[in-house]
């Protein structure tokens, strides 16, 4: 059987597979970080609306029920597949640019630029499905009736009434900031550990099913130690009433340093890293599974 070659074709169909099995694997810790990252300061004498990672997700459960975990996640749903997978595309594109031919082993500092084309491709994409997906996160409120969102389109025809398609898009530099840097990491990790993982003399589609999670999941791990306080500046920004933040990020970075300090920056860590390792497990095993199947299947493609 000749050589499969790689493509864009594959590319994108691997990484729309591999974008479905994030969002069903991680997307209850992502609702978590989310309310933990956007819960108000309390008042002097108050207690927090939540004391940490785990309260937060017993207090979802106990009031919303389990599935409570998975408001917002019609969105991301909707959008992971062409997201993640223009994410992959972007990759591919990255790193045939800067090959001479097509069995050039990249550098680990190409492979972080082509990751860093990956991140400017996705972010058109990804600002409006965070932004509904962080808005419907944050609803709390036990009665159906009682919530400003009713879903997804409702949540956009609101946003738009209220500021057009700027309104929808509020956030996109923040998404910038935090997926440039860190998509350029997440590959380069993941393609690191590849390499040392893969046996000596044998291919990478020949490893083994736990080498693959292992290798996605601290992709994940890494991509997220860069992606926190951008995430953090992103999700305020994108949550917060309209006219909060005149100036957009540059407000909410002064903002939460003057309010809450520094390490405020850092909220919902505990449960974007408790995400990051099953999440991005997945994707990846989604991703390699399915490329080999086109391999196998279209070498042509």
């Amino acid at each position: 059987m000749p050589k499969a070659k790689p493509s864009a074709a594959k590319d994108f169909i691997a990484g729309g597979v591999g974008g479905v099995c994030t969002v069903f694997a991680g997307h209850p810790l992502d609702t978590v970080k989310v309310r933990l990252q956007t819960m108000p300061k309390p008042l002097p004498g108050q207690a927090a609306l939540f004391t940490g990672t785990f309260d937060c997700l017993m207090q979802t459960v106990t009031k919303e029920g389990f599935f409570g975990l998975y408001k917002g996640m019609a969105a991301p749903i909707t959008g992971v597949a062409p997201i993640f997978a223009v994410c992959f595309l972007g990759f591919g594109i990255g790193k045939r640019l800067q090959q001479k031919h097509e069995d050039e082993v990249l550098t680990y500092p190409q492979l972080f630029k082509a990751g860093m084309l990956a991140g400017v491709f996705t972010t058109a994409i990804i600002t409006p499905g965070e932004r509904i997906k962080c808005l419907l996160q944050i609803q709390q409120e036990a009665s159906v009736a009682d919530r400003k969102y009713k879903g997804p389109v409702d949540c956009v025809r609101q946003l738009y009434k209220e500021g057009g398609i700027r309104s929808i898009y509020r956030g996109t530099m923040a998404t910038f900031l935090r997926d440039i840097p860190a998509t350029g990491m997440y590959f380069t990790s993941y393609e690191w550990l590849q390499r040392v993982l893969t046996p000596e003399g044998h291919d990478r589609s020949e490893m083994s099913i736990g080498r693959t999670l292992f290798a996605g999941g601290m992709a994940g791990i890494a991509n997220w130690l860069v992606a926190v306080p951008p995430d953090v500046l992103k999700s305020r920004l994108q949550t917060a009433p309209h006219g909060t933040y005149p100036n957009g990020i540059r407000d909410v970075i002064r903002h939460i340093i003057k309010d809450e300090g520094v390490m405020s920056l850092y909220k919902g860590f505990t449960p974007i890293m408790l995400r990051a390792f099953p999440a991005n497990a997945a994707c990846f095993l989604g991703y390699e599974v399915c490329l080999n199947f086109l391999n196998w299947s279209v070498p042509w493609l």
